[in-house]
């Protein structure tokens, strides 16, 4: 953990990620193993695919890494599909299917402004595309240029 104090803003992001993603690591199992369970697969199978991948960024989450905020989107994006595809084929789980996208949902803004603004105020720096492309260009430059005056 850092030192640097986070800002309202950064706080109430974070809540609403926390929030989200609590949410759902309550209402996954709740939902698949005990209000409609699953029987066509077996237990492991359904907790491999619905709530292991929302354990993959706890660990980061509880020691408030910005980085892992970012890149839990990629996980909560398993949710929305998830969700999206249930509206359609199983109307009888429609309550749970919006909670589902609910959750995600406020798991998936707040994890992105969350880092987003910790990350600023870490001072935390991703690059822009176009100059890693030119420092990477600039750098083949150089090693080509220096390669042919060896020759």
């Amino acid at each position: 953990m850092t030192d640097i104090a986070k800002k309202p803003i950064t706080k109430r992001y974070q809540l609403l990620a926390l929030t989200g993603y609590i949410g759902l690591l309550i209402l996954m199992p709740l939902w698949m193993f005990v209000l409609v369970p699953r029987t066509d697969y077996s237990l492991a199978f359904t907790f491999g695919l619905y709530i292991l991948p929302l354990l993959l960024p706890l660990k980061g989450i509880i020691q408030d890494k910005p980085y892992t905020y970012a890149w839990a989107n990629f996980v909560v994006m398993i949710y929305f599909i998830h969700g999206f595809t249930l509206l359609w084929v199983s109307p009888d789980e429609r309550l749970w299917v919006i909670l589902e996208l609910i959750l995600s949902s406020m798991m998936f803004v707040g994890c992105t402004y969350y880092a987003r603004h910790r990350g600023q105020e870490l001072g935390l720096k991703v690059g822009k595309l176009k100059d890693d492309l030119a420092q990477e260009k600039a750098a083949q430059e150089y090693h080509r240029q220096n390669h042919h005056k060896d020759s």
